[in-house]
């Protein structure tokens, strides 16, 4: 006699799994952050498709006009198309931007580490040097840098990295203080294992995650950062076509023609709130406490 068997229930999808695209895409902020910021990286593969003129071609006779048919943005004081030259713009916003933050990471990570996991008095010095950089006002600090190393997109870079990396290694020293007192640490130091393979194995992928959440929210402040100097000359030099450029010479004659004004500022809020919401849907997603909360 032949028993047939049930078949067995199809697990339950429980709410929040999935890929973490998909989770943080439930989101609508995460979508919309999402959407800027794959919008940006389109334009900065594809800018010259995209754009149609060269952001450095003249066309004096319709300088400072409106949008039209022929350039949708309108024109600067010299005949360039504002769309071409805010298209090509993201190129360098982002090349500022990324190594800046990433540069900042990486020293935060390495102060965060050492002070965090020697303690002692290499956490106090460290703690002394990270209150003095960010006692320091940040832009006295980028002018006096970029005094001496003179404006150009790598010093822009290295300014804004030193500028971010202590509050990347405040975050790094908590979050090592609260790993290594898992009773899992100390099991690995009762084993024999080294330091650094403590470091390395457990620690780090531990704290990683949170900061690289601090470098999605991280870019916008670094990308108004580097139009800021760009404005005040201390930046990127014309005729690049930064944001901070197009800006300070579009306030030449906001009263005449407004739009390279308008569209820069829009562009820039557009992007710092993009990518705002995608390190706060990441934050979410990322971070176990607020994760459980929310599910």
């Amino acid at each position: 006699m032949t028993v047939s068997v049930p078949p067995l229930p199809r697990r339950a999808r429980l709410p929040g799994r999935g890929s973490l695209p998909v989770r943080v895409a439930r989101n609508p902020a995460g979508l919309f952050g999402i959407f800027v910021v794959t919008g940006l990286l389109v334009l900065v593969a594809f800018a010259p498709q995209i754009a149609p003129y060269d952001p450095a071609h003249q066309d004096i006779v319709n300088r400072l006009q409106g949008p039209s048919a022929n350039h949708l943005l309108g024109t600067d004081q010299l005949g360039r198309d504002l769309l071409s030259r805010l298209i090509f713009g993201v190129r360098i916003e982002l090349q500022v931007a990324v190594p800046a933050t990433l540069g900042a990471l990486a020293l935060g990570l390495l102060l965060g580490l050492a002070a965090g996991y020697l303690g002692g008095r290499a956490d106090n010095a460290l703690i002394v040097v990270m209150d003095a950089i960010q006692a320091f006002p940040a832009v006295i600090l980028a002018l006096t840098i970029l005094a001496l190393l003179g404006p150009s997109l790598r010093n822009v870079a290295i300014v804004l990295a030193v500028a971010f990396a202590p509050a990347y290694a405040r975050v790094a020293r908590a979050l090592v203080l609260a790993v290594k007192q898992n009773p899992y640490i100390e099991a690995e130091r009762s084993l024999g294992a080294s330091s650094p393979r403590i470091v390395l194995a457990h620690i780090v992928p531990n704290i990683l995650p949170p900061l690289l959440t601090l470098v999605a929210m991280n870019l916008p402040s670094a990308i108004g950062a580097e139009a800021g100097l760009s404005f005040l000359g201390l930046g990127v030099q014309p005729p690049t076509p930064s944001w901070g450029v197009i800006l300070a010479d579009g306030f030449e004659h906001v009263r005449d023609a407004p739009w390279a004004v308008i569209w820069t500022g829009l562009t820039l809020m557009a992007t710092t709130l993009g990518f705002t919401f995608l390190g706060e849907a990441l934050r979410d997603q990322l971070d176990p406490r607020l994760a459980g909360a929310l599910h």
